[in-house]
């Protein structure tokens, strides 16, 4: 599954001082968001909140104060590397799991740097105030939850693709397979937790295709490889927290599976186990960089600033592969 450079776009008015401020999502993925309130020399951060698509949050209740108001968003990570750039206007602290950080700009253990984006909500007919999240594609809610399950669908192992938010056949047929390969009825596809139901069990072992399990109770960071016979192409990073399954994308019939994993702490430095690194991994050397990548040409990787790791060969012959990272 190729992940699309999504777009953070917002809708911009003037704003009320007395209102709840939404977060509305019209992205094909569940994201989870982060807000900061900058108020005279006072900046704090709070988050995350969840938010399928085609569905709103509130993150603020009540009067709106504050100076500025900023956003961080960031897609779950079952869809691998986020596909929301991490970019922005300020640097804000965060944790791992929910949190409130009262000082936001000098991040404390267990905290880390994230990037904001200033946000200037619309009013709504109700007196609220909203901010849109958007992908480039520009769905409507019903185009945006549409996409966001055929983009689970395809993690899934189902043919769904193209994710475009339009309804058919295929669409249809790989997402009643999925209801039955799961024992659902038709009509929990409409509920609001369906999005949690698919996740669940994306995050299940799969009889087909590569699947990673954390046993660990850290978090894990992984890379895949896959040779096509012409050309190695390296692509991470994944995130697995403890005691889940991911299924990274991986399209076509590779000749080859490569994998690699670190167990990694709140700040996503290295675990270190009797003082060595805690990583899943083996000796075919390819290339990764610390944040998101996609590297189609291997060898020579650190003169071109990349960092070689060692990779494990994944035995695909029996159609499916699960591999589980535990403590030594």
């Amino acid at each position: 599954m190729a992940l699309p450079a999504a777009l953070v776009s917002f809708l911009f008015s003037s704003a009320p001082a007395h209102a709840d401020l939404k977060l509305c999502n019209r992205m094909s993925y569940v994201i989870e968001a982060a807000i900061g309130i900058d108020d005279k020399a006072a900046t704090a951060t709070r988050g995350w909140f969840r938010i399928d698509p085609a569905t709103c949050r509130v993150v603020v209740q009540g009067a709106l104060t504050a100076d500025r108001v900023l956003l961080n968003a960031r897609a779950l990570g079952v869809y691998g590397a986020s596909p929301i750039p991490q970019n922005g206007t300020d640097t804000l602290c965060v944790a791992q799991d929910n949190f409130v950080i009262a000082a936001a700009r000098q991040c404390r253990s267990g905290q880390m740097p994230a990037q904001f984006t200033q946000i200037t909500p619309t009013k709504t007919d109700d007196g609220n105030l909203v901010a849109y999240l958007a992908e480039d594609s520009e769905y409507d809610d019903e185009q945006a939850r549409l996409a966001g399950i055929q983009r689970l669908l395809v993690i899934a192992g189902y043919d769904a693709a193209p994710i475009d938010g339009v309804d058919g056949p295929k669409t249809q047929s790989a997402l009643s397979a999925f209801l039955k390969s799961r024992g659902l009825a038709g009509d929990i596809v409409q509920s609001p937790n369906f999005f949690a139901t698919m996740i669940d069990a994306v995050q299940k072992p799969s009889p087909s295709g590569l699947t990673w399990c954390n046993d660990t109770p850290h978090k894990v960071m992984a890379a895949v490889a896959t040779d096509d016979g012409k050309v190695v192409t390296s692509r991470g990073w994944y995130r697995i927290d403890p005691g889940k399954c991911l299924h990274p994308d991986v399209s076509g019939t590779p000749k080859q599976i490569y994998s690699f994993a670190e167990a990694v702490d709140n700040d996503n430095r290295a675990i270190r186990i009797k003082d060595k690194p805690l990583n899943w991994g083996g000796g075919v050397q390819l290339c990764t960089r610390e944040s998101k990548f996609e590297i189609n040409e291997q060898g020579d990787c650190s003169t071109r600033g990349l960092a070689a790791l060692g990779f494990t060969t994944v035995d695909m012959t029996s159609g499916g592969k699960t591999l589980r990272f535990a403590m030594p």
